[in-house]
């Protein structure tokens, strides 16, 4: 490692967009759905709807994006899903200023921010790729991670004080600056980024949407990290509806207590991914990888037992510190190994294939989820969630070789 960890001034831009962007996402945190409720006077199903499909549909439409972004130049990609994202979030306070705002209109943004999302996520890891040596991923990684952690935790106590005096709109406005804040960043990085070299075929074919999955299934090391976080993330976030039910309705727990118990928590990831580093230091980067990723299985079947009062708060604040803290180490670790397995000429196409997998099978998982509360009972289907996550280990690479795809140091000179 350099000394001091130093990282260069591109990627302390790259850090800036990437914080500032993410404080304004979770600022706006559950404003689209007070819109439809406060404003549209929307139902259960709208509601829903606003986060399942409109998270389901963008992904579909970010799956060309993919392979459109891998022969051009990331930082102008990240600049551009930047603008969009500014600018599509702009409409709803126009629309709401102008007395037209509609539930179809807020269902379309959520779309376009849902496949700009991810087109931003893979186009970063890409950049990321190209800015630093290997050797600096994992504390590139573990910044950006200390970062979302951060903003977790300070951004939904701000969005909330922010809609309780300015309502909800306020929030999707600071949401959209936050964005073109990130675009200003970035362009200010400055530095040449060759553009990628196509293929002999320079026209995209249908073939080409496919390659990330192609690339990811290929591997041996990355397809059971594949289905091991796919299902791990579906399963994790279908029970979040469930679990708000149970604790808002039936277990009568304030609004600020069930915040408190998933924002508290958030601290434990802060710490988790600033041990990331030291641990792989002295346990090595694979072993860290799958101890972590097995015990983050371990704590979501303990969401099935809260009772009313504080120790049911308590049991909830202390499943969600286990499981944080093991997702804090797990992520960056784990985002560091798949840029290292994956070829230069594919992280794109790879990053956006995984994205819209874990989307996708998240809203799916989610419906299910929805209905297996409805026919089993609330603890019961999470309870099911948290038994089917203890099998995921099982799905973690048992072993890992040096990948054959790219080319090695000698190769490069040659």
């Amino acid at each position: 490692m350099r000394s001091g960890h130093r990282l260069g001034r591109r990627f302390g831009w790259l850090w800036a967009a990437y914080g500032t962007s993410a404080l304004g996402t979770w600022l706006a945190f559950g404003a689209f759905p007070l819109l439809a409720i406060q404003v549209l006077h929307a139902g259960p199903v709208e509601v829903s709807a606003l986060s399942s499909v409109g998270a389901a549909v963008g992904a579909v439409a970010a799956v060309p994006l993919g392979s459109w972004t891998e022969f051009r130049r990331k930082r102008t990609v990240l600049v551009a899903m930047d603008l969009v994202r500014f600018a599509v979030l702009l409409t709803v306070p126009a629309a709401f200023a102008l007395g037209v705002l509609t539930f179809v209109h807020l269902l379309l943004v959520s779309v376009v921010v849902a496949a700009s999302d991810i087109t931003f996520r893979a186009a970063s890891g890409a950049y990321l790729k190209t800015l630093l040596p290997a050797e600096d991923l994992l504390v590139a990684n573990a910044r950006l991670e200390s970062t979302a952690w951060t903003t977790t935790i300070v951004g939904p106590p701000l969005g909330g004080a922010a809609i309780g005096l300015l309502g909800p709109v306020a929030t999707v406005v600071a949401d959209a600056v936050s964005h073109l804040l990130s675009a200003l960043g970035l362009g200010a990085a400055g530095g040449r980024e060759p553009r990628p070299e196509r293929r002999k075929a320079a026209r995209m074919r249908a073939g080409d949407l496919l390659d990330g999955w192609r690339y990811i299934l290929a591997d041996a090391t990355l397809r059971p990290l594949f289905c091991n976080t796919v299902l791990f993330n579906g399963l994790v976030m279908a029970t979040q509806p469930l679990l708000a039910v149970l604790m808002l309705d039936r277990l009568g727990f304030t609004a600020w207590q069930y915040g408190l118990a998933f924002a508290a928590p958030s601290v434990a990831g802060l710490v988790g991914s600033r041990l990331a580093r030291p641990l792989v230091t002295r346990f090595g980067q694979f072993r860290v990888l799958v101890v972590a990723g097995a015990l983050r299985a371990v704590w979501p079947v303990g969401l099935a037992f809260p009772g009313p009062g504080t120790a049911g708060l308590l049991l909830v604040v202390g499943v969600e510190l286990g499981l944080v803290f093991c997702c804090g180490v797990f992520n960056p670790v784990y985002a560091t190994h798949r840029l290292a397995r994956t070829a230069s000429d594919r992280v794109t196409r790879t990053l956006t294939a995984w994205a819209v997998t874990t989307k996708a099978s998240t809203a799916l998982l989610t419906a299910t989820w929805g209905v297996l509360g409805a026919l089993l009972g609330l603890r019961t289907a999470i309870a099911l969630a948290g038994v089917l996550l203890l099998a995921t280990p099982l799905l973690l690479p048992r072993h890992t070789a040096p990948h054959p795809r790219e080319p090695q140091p000698a190769q490069r000179r040659a």
